[in-house]
């Protein structure tokens, strides 16, 4: 009888767990969600961020806190994010850096496609190749052939090591035939700074970062890594209109959550994503917020971005020679 009772009462606190633990999506989201991203505040990812965090937070009815966590190319956060618990409190906005790690790191303490929970892409975007105004190089043309005159004699700038900025520039190198050096900052501001004073010639930088400086002249926008022009710089001609047209780079934004996230949390956070990307408002923000195109998606079709991503860019680093660090 006693062991009965017992097997009764373990029966009863199991339903319990069950009823209640953490896959049940009822009643998520019960308090504040962090929303962790690997780039220096202030810049686009950080922006980003703060824009999809407001939408999502009315549409999930709960604060969404958004932690800066820079370094690494992203991969300080990524690991970060990989690591926390899988309870749908800790979500991740990731960039295309977040595919070229797997190709530009000789190992990571995580697994880009594989130890996160995808969510939802958000924005496609391209970056943008500028030097200050009073550089001898009017065009992307007049740049190519004075860094062929001169290899290794010029560098340019990025938000660091692994971001897509750094490997869209040595994708230039790759099929112009051209060797300009890699110098890397912590982040856009840093080094739209470092081309202002001087430090270096040449930037590759987010396009709505640079537009102010472009307008006002203080910066001369050469061209847009896009195969077609951008409506937040219409007058910038592309790298494939300076005749290298198997040249394309846009980068993109993403929402993720580590592994074993429970399914009905990652689909109520996907269904939350896309009500958020459908509001005309938040959209245009997010347009605005890097002059790009907003694009939701499944999280297997996230999934499969990534995938895609990881061959390209390691095909662009074996290409390049870029050693792995």
């Amino acid at each position: 009888m006693r062991r009965m009772k017992r097997l009764a009462a373990a029966i009863f606190l199991l339903g319990g767990f069950l009823a209640t633990g953490p896959a049940s999506a009822d009643t998520y989201p019960s308090r504040p969600i962090r929303l962790l991203h690997g780039f220096a505040a202030g810049g686009a990812a950080d922006t980003l961020s703060r824009i999809i965090a407001d939408g999502l937070s009315k549409k999930l009815g709960q604060p969404i806190i958004v932690e800066a966590k820079p370094g690494a190319g992203g991969n300080i956060a990524a690991d970060a994010i990989a690591k926390a618990a899988p309870d749908g409190y800790t979500l991740g906005l990731v960039t295309g850096a977040h595919a070229i790690s797997a190709a530009t790191y000789k190992s990571l303490a995580y697994q880009p496609a594989d130890s996160f929970e995808m969510i939802s892409t958000l924005v496609y975007y391209a970056l943008v190749i500028a030097v200050r105004n009073d550089y001898p190089a009017k065009s992307l043309g007049e740049l190519i052939t004075i860094a062929k005159a001169k290899p290794g004699s010029l560098s340019f700038g990025s938000v660091g090591f692994g971001s897509t900025h750094h490997l869209a520039g040595e994708l230039l190198n790759a099929t112009a035939g051209v060797e300009i050096v890699h110098v890397p900052y912590r982040g856009d501001s840093q080094s739209i700074t470092a081309l202002l004073g001087g430090e270096i010639p040449v930037i590759v930088g987010t396009p709505v970062l640079l537009a102010p400086q472009i307008q006002s002249g203080a910066i001369r926008g050469l061209a847009v890594t896009s195969p077609a022009r951008t409506a937040l710089l219409p007058d910038v001609p592309t790298v494939q209109e300076a005749g290298i047209k198997a040249y394309d780079v846009r980068t993109w934004a993403g929402l993720l959550a580590p592994k074993g996230t429970p399914p009905a949390i990652v689909a109520a956070l996907n269904a939350a994503t896309l009500t958020a990307l459908a509001d005309p408002e938040l959209k245009q923000r997010l347009e605005t917020a890097v002059g790009g195109e907003v694009r939701g998606s499944s999280p297997e079709e996230m999934k499969k971005l990534i995938e895609t991503e990881i061959a390209k860019w390691t095909d662009v680093v074996e290409r390049a020679k870029i050693p792995k660090i």
